[in-house]
């Protein structure tokens, strides 16, 4: 059902600039990527995780995401939910929620055990761009269109990304 998988960009997909990158070189499945640049998570004025160790996966037509070590994280701040999805790649994830926020919207997501080539990311959080303030070398990232897709779009991607408008059908 999925016909790109990264090794030809098709003729749609906007052209990378210098210091630019395209979602659609990335491969599928997903590719695991160390990352140095500073990674902070923010609610509000308060701090909740800090790295410069994140990985970042990327994923073809998706914006990467960016997973931050749990030793780097005010996991006091987040309560886990008790509902899980399922990736073809990652296995099982779980949710985190801010812990004074009444609504339980997810603002993270974790893999506890997940498959084998993704075992590096393993109790790594997530978290969505657009529910809690994300940053990459402190430029603010903006969330990619979608309530389920959590990837994190700055000015070195270029797309169109899964979830915009008209995407469906990718």
């Amino acid at each position: 059902m999925w016909k790109f998988r990264g090794q030809k960009r098709p003729a749609f997909a906007d052209v990378p600039g210098p210091g630019q990158e395209s979602v659609w070189d990335y491969p599928r499945p997903p590719s695991i990527e160390p990352e140095t640049r500073l990674v902070e998570v923010r609610s509000g004025s308060e701090l909740i995780a800090r790295s410069t160790r994140s990985l970042r996966v990327c994923e073809t037509a998706s914006p990467p995401t960016f997973y931050l070590p749990p030793d780097e994280v005010t996991t006091e701040r987040l309560h886990l939910l008790g509902y899980h999805t399922f990736c073809e790649w990652k296995g099982q994830a779980s949710y985190w929620a801010l812990a004074d926020d009444d609504t339980s919207q997810p603002v993270a997501w974790s893999y506890p055990s997940p498959s084998r080539p993704f075992k590096a990311i393993g109790d790594w959080l997530c978290f969505y761009p657009g529910r809690v303030d994300c940053f990459v070398e402190g430029e603010s990232v903006q969330a990619q269109h979608s309530e389920f897709y959590g990837g994190w779009v700055t000015a070195d991607i270029v797309g169109p990304f899964k979830g915009d408008p008209g995407t469906s059908g990718w």
